[in-house]
């Protein structure tokens, strides 16, 4: 007689039998790893583990997987954070460059200044005091003090260049120019509106633009600039370049650049243009076509004889990334090569007036020459006066909001 017996074990919904005969030897062999058991109960303890061992390890790929992903959305999240942190100091720092973070203008620096100039010993308290006055007073009238302004330096350079005899071929130079350069109250940021000081000190002396000047017959003051720009947005002009300022200047230390000095000029109704140096067009990054459009700007109607021209034509304005400069003449040396002559705003009066005493040798016009060599900046943009506006041709620019931008390529 025979005996039967079955085993079944569910795996998954799969059913495993095993089965015997007493005639047989007892032999259970496991459906998952083959081993073979003599013992029933055995074989099923066997299994159970490897029906464990495998919900534990699907189970762990879950975890694992999950635990993963957690880590990764953390350090995403971190690095999103890290990112957005170091845009708003990024942001700050341009804030504070640009002066557009809220820190004060003109007047808050000046006092600034001068307290730290008496923390140190450099300054007595009286001093203090009555600079403070003075600062005020010009203030209140909008007019600048005068004390950063070098007069003369045009008059200087004719007299040393018709002595001059060893390379320069012929000059040209801006018709009578004050040089201003930055103070205490704008030292940092103020070279935009030191340029435009030094181009309208020209303008002033021309009567061709007394009818357009006659509200401005002194050099304004600085935070009077800044009203004069906003004054311009008001009118239409430039309103993309407004929105960058939050259409205000007055009491901050915003820097300025060429199309500000353009809107103000133009609704002063005086005729400009800016011109745009976008790149390189010679060897080294130098701007060649830079250096020839002024000097057809100073040459045209100039085309005489004479070694020393000492033409009617106003100061060029010349931006680059950073700084501005006004360029007051140039040069054309035997060689052909041409140099110009710039007023810096950061070169103190006392460097310029150096300029004033005769100097045989010309070394003091280091200060002014700039070869092509010297000029290597990405870009350049100058701004270019050329005669002044009817009351007509001011109201088509303002409704037409264009910068009568040129592009040299």
């Amino acid at each position: 007689m025979s005996v039967y017996c079955r085993l079944d074990i569910n795996l998954g919904g799969n059913c495993i039998s095993f089965s015997d005969t007493e005639n047989s030897e007892h032999l259970y062999e496991c459906p998952m790893c083959s081993l073979t058991c003599t013992d029933i109960q055995i074989l099923e303890e066997h299994v159970d583990l490897h029906l464990e061992e495998q919900s534990f390890s699907e189970g762990g790929n879950i975890r694992d997987l999950e635990l993963a992903q957690r880590l990764q959305t953390e350090e995403d999240k971190w690095q999103r954070s890290e990112e957005e942190k170091r845009e708003r100091e990024e942001f700050k720092k341009l804030q504070r460059q640009y002066g557009l973070d809220n820190s004060g203008g003109y007047k808050q620096q000046f006092l600034k200044n001068m307290e730290r100039e008496v923390d140190r010993g450099r300054m007595q308290p009286f001093e203090y005091h009555k600079k403070k006055a003075d600062m005020m007073e010009c203030l209140a009238f909008g007019i600048d003090d005068g004390k950063t302004k070098t007069s003369g330096v045009i008059e200087a350079l004719c007299k040393y260049y018709q002595n001059e005899n060893k390379d320069v071929r012929r000059v040209w130079l801006s018709a009578g120019v004050d040089h201003f350069h930055s103070s205490l109250g704008d030292r940092g940021w103020g070279c935009g509106y030191r340029n435009f000081q030094m181009l309208l000190s020209s303008l002033l002396q021309n009567s061709l633009y007394n009818d357009c000047l006659r509200d401005t017959t002194l050099i304004p003051s600085i935070p009077k600039i800044q009203s004069m720009i906003e004054d311009a947005w008001k009118e239409g002009f430039d309103p993309h370049g407004a929105s960058h300022f939050n259409n205000r200047l007055h009491g901050s230390k915003a820097w300025i650049g060429a199309c500000e000095i353009y809107s103000l000029l133009t609704n002063l109704r005086i005729k400009c243009q800016i011109i745009d140096f976008h790149k390189p067009t010679g060897p080294m990054g130098t701007h060649p076509r830079l250096f020839e459009w002024v000097l057809h700007y100073y040459s045209t109607d100039n085309e005489c004889g004479a070694k020393v021209v000492c033409t009617s034509k106003p100061p060029i304005y010349l931006q680059h990334q950073g700084h501005s400069r006004t360029v007051v003449g140039i040069e054309e040396k035997k060689n052909k090569t041409l140099c110009l002559l710039l007023f810096d705003p950061g070169c103190p009066s006392q460097e310029m007036q150096k300029l004033l005493k005769q100097n045989s040798d010309g070394t003091s016009l280091k200060l002014l020459r700039r070869f092509m060599g010297s000029l290597k900046e990405k870009q350049y943009q100058i701004v270019a006066v050329d005669g002044v506006l009817s009351l007509e041709e001011k109201a088509v620019s303002t409704e037409e909001n264009s910068l009568s931008k040129k592009s040299l390529r």
